[in-house]
């Protein structure tokens, strides 16, 4: 018979790879318990419901990610001066790390960060902003450090964009790698695929703000 600790593990495998592939709301706690190989009442026993799984599942990865990105921030803002780019490339490492940390882990994490959005999740990302609020204003720091002309509400905007374009590039990395390796033969790795998402994404949000934006905001109703 399976202990506590290795039945509640393989919950969160299953848990995990399935949320990942199919979304929070289409997976069922039957689909999970039917590949962790165990009972609903396990389930129950260990998380009590779904909100707490889906929570649970996240914090694995979070709690390797966030100090890691903590401690690439706070040298980062010891600086005088630094540029867009550096900010997003003090994700790198914190990233790779999940590959370390559990196989396809940087997949999976934003995977399931873009799930937590598609599947309007809004539990998840209070739970997220609450829980590591403190790492989170330090990107928005560091972010409008780097371009202090950005107002709160383009930053909002830019930085859902810059989110949108991460969960894609890295959810769908594996993919993306045999793609390019077939097209350009030449061998691509999670790294390769960052290196070359910073510079894009650091573009994206120090753009200058157009002067459509600019319009729309003067005439929100479109009308002439």
């Amino acid at each position: 018979m399976a202990g506590k600790g290795e039945t509640k593990g393989r919950i969160l495998d299953a848990a995990e790879l399935l949320f990942a592939e199919h979304g929070f709301k289409d997976t069922s706690l039957r689909t999970i318990t039917s590949k962790a190989g165990v009972n609903l009442a396990s389930v129950n026993y260990h998380y009590g419901d779904k909100k707490t799984l889906v929570r649970a599942v996240l914090t694995r990865y979070l709690e390797e990610f966030m100090p890691a990105l903590k401690s690439e921030l706070e040298v980062l803002l010891t600086r005088d001066d630094f540029a867009m780019e550096d900010v997003f490339r003090c994700v790198k490492q914190p990233l790779l790390g999940l590959n370390q940390y559990r196989p396809k882990g940087a997949t999976i994490f934003m995977s399931l960060i873009g799930r937590g959005y598609t599947d309007v999740q809004g539990h998840l990302r209070w739970f997220i902003y609450n829980r590591y609020d403190d790492v989170l204003k330090l990107f928005t720091t560091a972010v409008c450090r780097a371009n202090p002309s950005l107002d709160p509400e383009t930053l909002f905007w830019r930085l859902h964009f810059t989110l949108g374009a991460s969960v894609f590039t890295m959810a769908s990395s594996t993919a993306l790698c045999e793609i390019a390796e077939n097209d350009f033969s030449r061998k691509v790795t999670t790294e390769d695929v960052i290196e070359r998402l910073v510079p894009y994404l650091a573009a994206g949000v120090a753009a200058p703000i157009e002067q459509s934006l600019s319009l729309v905001r003067e005439n929100p109703t479109g009308t002439r």
